[in-house]
């Protein structure tokens, strides 16, 4: 290295080359979402080409193009630790992990020594240093990409599949008993590694629940929905009420947290807090393909044909369920299984964001009684729905 040579350069042109070339692996690993993948090759080539730029000239221009995209590189970073990207798929929020998180440092480091070159053109380094400094960041980035090969982790909208990085919150994909699990809307929406659920599925299910927690809480005042047409179904004594909106029942909207069909407030005395939409698919069966296949094995379409039915002075109210002889109370009706149902919580709850109201009379999912939206028998209040 010649005297005249800027050294904060030569170490900001290799930190760039190290960061491109850890998202060239990271794309690699992300190939199950090819709009995001295809931007991350596209980012590596340039952080590479402007790296390289810059260990060969020195004119402004070439600085300021590798400062410029490594620090978008390293914004995106930081914006994704603690949300998502909504119109890339794939792009969510996440826990710093060390690939990632040595990716976004070089990129940094590049954008800073860039930030000094320009402001310092003529600032040089001791050689040894130097040399020193370029030969950590290389080793640096070779760790990095070690690690993200060595390890699974997952987006909110992965695939059947876990990938890159060792997400603490991953999942084998072979791993049967993975589902349910807690459920916690204040952290990344994770439905990875669930047997048997396809990317398509799981994609769904995760915007299904980013749409109701962000659509659900405009009814969280109970009373103020009566004049949207919510009802209750009187089964507050269960520690949950259900309001249920017979003309959104018979609208065409499907899984539309603007139009829920039901909600479900938590009881504490006179207080009613929204945790839950109930969504009712309007005349289709339980084994409907749009149903089952809308979020595979992760949703839990269930139905009641056990619950009894009387007159209200606003609407039908529960009565009660059949008892072992399959007749209901006095002054009500069994009507049979109705429509299907499928619970979506804006509420954090242990068997998962699809979990069902467990407890006498809270419905069956098939033929044979199965339910995967439970959790070991927990009655959570032992609703009806």
């Amino acid at each position: 290295m010649t005297s005249g040579r800027n050294g904060y350069l030569l170490l900001g042109g290799i930190a760039s080359v190290g960061a491109g070339a850890v998202h060239f692996m990271a794309a690699g690993m992300h190939t199950e979402h090819a709009t995001l993948a295809r931007l991350m090759v596209v980012l590596a080539a340039v952080q590479c080409a402007t790296g390289l730029a810059v260990l060969l000239s020195e004119r402004k221009l070439v600085v300021t193009s590798m400062l410029a995209v490594n620090a978008f590189a390293a914004a995106m970073w930081a914006f994704t630790r603690f949300a998502d990207v909504g119109w890339i798929a794939g792009l969510t929020a996440e826990s710093p992990q060390v690939a990632d998180t040595v990716c976004a440092a070089l990129g940094a480091l590049a954008a800073l020594a860039a930030g000094i070159g320009l402001l310092r053109p003529t600032a040089t380094l001791p050689p040894m240093r130097s040399g020193i400094a370029a030969a950590a960041v290389g080793v640096l980035a070779l760790a990095a990409m070690l690690n993200g090969v060595g390890h699974v982790h997952s987006h909110g909208d992965t695939g059947e599949h876990a990938h890159a990085a060792g997400d603490d919150h991953a999942h084998g994909a072979g791993d049967e008993a993975n589902w349910p699990r807690p459920w916690d809307p204040t952290q990344p929406i994770d439905l990875s590694g669930v047997s048997g659920v396809s990317t398509d599925q799981q994609t769904r299910a995760t915007n299904l629940i980013r749409s109701t927690l962000a659509g659900l809480p405009a009814f969280a005042d109970v009373n103020t929905v009566g004049a949207l047409g919510f009802r209750s179904i009187g089964d507050s004594a269960t520690g949950y009420e259900h309001y249920i909106n017979t003309g959104y029942i018979r609208d065409t909207n499907f899984l539309d947290a603007t139009h829920p069909e039901s909600l479900v407030y938590r009881v504490d005395g006179t207080n009613r807090t929204l945790v839950s939409a109930m969504y009712i698919a309007n005349g289709k069966k339980i084994d409907d393909p749009a149903l089952v296949d809308f979020g595979g094995s992760l949703m839990q379409w269930h139905v009641h044909d056990n619950l009894c039915w009387k007159a209200g002075d606003n609407g039908p109210q529960i009565a009660g369920v059949i008892d072992e002889q399959g007749n209901c109370p006095p002054n009500s009706i069994n009507p049979g299984s109705g429509n299907p149902m499928v619970h979506v919580w804006i509420a954090p709850h242990e068997c998962g964001p699809f979990a069902a109201l467990e407890g006498h009379g809270a419905g069956q999912a098939s033929a044979d009684g199965r339910r995967t939206d439970t959790c070991g028998g927990h009655d959570h209040g032992g609703g009806h729905k």
